[in-house]
């Protein structure tokens, strides 16, 4: 019996590791797949019942009800392939993200028909995120964008997981639909702790001398505002950005700096390490200071601003 259960996963994975990897898809006959629904096979054995009736009590009006409703469903089939049949799908590439988070993936489709298509529903195939369906019209030649949400649950650098898109427009008796696998990947940033910890103590420049704790703002060259300090100190900027008053102190600036040390982020397994270090990462860049990271075999010197945050998390997210 547990091997029996385990069946549709095994075929599932063998499918899945026939599909082309791609970012671009052109839905053909050959990628495209149609089965009846459930209403579909309900009309099918009701025309059945119809048309047994109509030779049994030679009904012409059964005749032409039971051909009528069959020739309906037989339209309504070719239009539901239709709907996906030649659509261009397009991956943009996907932004990093922190573990647990829910995120999107942006797709474009592009249709050449010169009519709209109708009810096209997008999902992620597997994983957080395979029950959330995202339905769209798709402009007639034109491009329509949507987003895909999904939630990657471990840190690192994973595939973008396979999408499902489907259509049952315009009967419901009929289910179209496709599967994608995108060959782009995922960049999952470690889940930063919360509440977020104080940062850590700053260190000597040149690495001598004792370290001290100081307020947060100190390890660049500023230090909480104080009663009497000249206007001119005050960084302005900052205050803006963080609703408090800071002051400039050039001397502290040059005695002491900060780093984000992997040794330093308590006692906590390496996932809890790794949580502590992304939110001192984003709590510095949020204050605005210069900052270093030292994790096991890496080492990046103090910097500041959106790239040296993304690469502090990068390196967090591959160590």
């Amino acid at each position: 019996m547990a091997a029996l259960r385990g069946l549709p996963a095994r075929w599932r994975q063998w499918w899945h590791a026939r599909l082309p990897l791609t970012d671009t898809l052109t839905l053909t006959q050959r990628n495209v797949y149609i089965l009846p629904t459930r209403a579909g096979w309900l009309l099918a054995a009701t025309l059945v019942v119809l048309l047994v009736a109509s030779i049994n009590y030679q009904l012409n009006l059964g005749y032409l009800l039971t051909f009528l409703l069959a020739g309906c469903a037989l339209v309504g089939m070719h239009v539901t392939h239709a709907t996906l049949r030649g659509l261009q799908l397009t991956l943009e590439p996907p932004q990093p993200q922190f573990a647990g988070a829910g995120a999107s993936l942006g797709i474009v489709l592009v249709s050449e028909l010169r009519r709209t298509r109708h009810g096209i529903g997008l999902r992620v195939r597997e994983g957080a995120g395979a029950d959330n369906w995202v339905w769209c019209d798709v402009a007639p030649q034109a491009g329509t964008p949507v987003r895909v949400g999904f939630a990657a649950t471990r840190r690192g650098l994973h595939p973008v997981p396979a999408i499902t898109l489907e259509t049952r427009y315009p009967l419901g008796t009929f289910r179209v639909w496709t599967v994608w696998r995108p060959a782009a990947r995922v960049l999952v940033w470690p889940a930063p702790e919360s509440p977020p910890p104080p940062l850590p103590p700053g260190e000597p420049r040149g690495g001598s001398g004792p370290a001290r704790v100081a307020f947060a703002g100190e390890f660049e060259g500023v230090r909480a505002y104080r009663t009497g300090d000249p206007l001119r100190g005050v960084v302005w900027k900052k205050a803006a950005r963080t609703g408090e008053l800071v002051s400039r102190d050039t001397q502290q600036a040059r005695r002491h700096e900060l780093w984000l040390d992997y040794a330093q982020a308590g006692p906590g397994d390496v996932e809890q390490r790794l949580s502590r270090l992304a939110a001192w990462v984003l709590q510095a860049d949020r204050l605005g200071l210069d900052f270093g990271l030292r994790v096991p075999g890496k080492q990046l010197e103090p910097g500041r601003g959106e790239a040296h945050k993304r690469r502090c998390l990068e390196v967090l997210a591959l160590c």
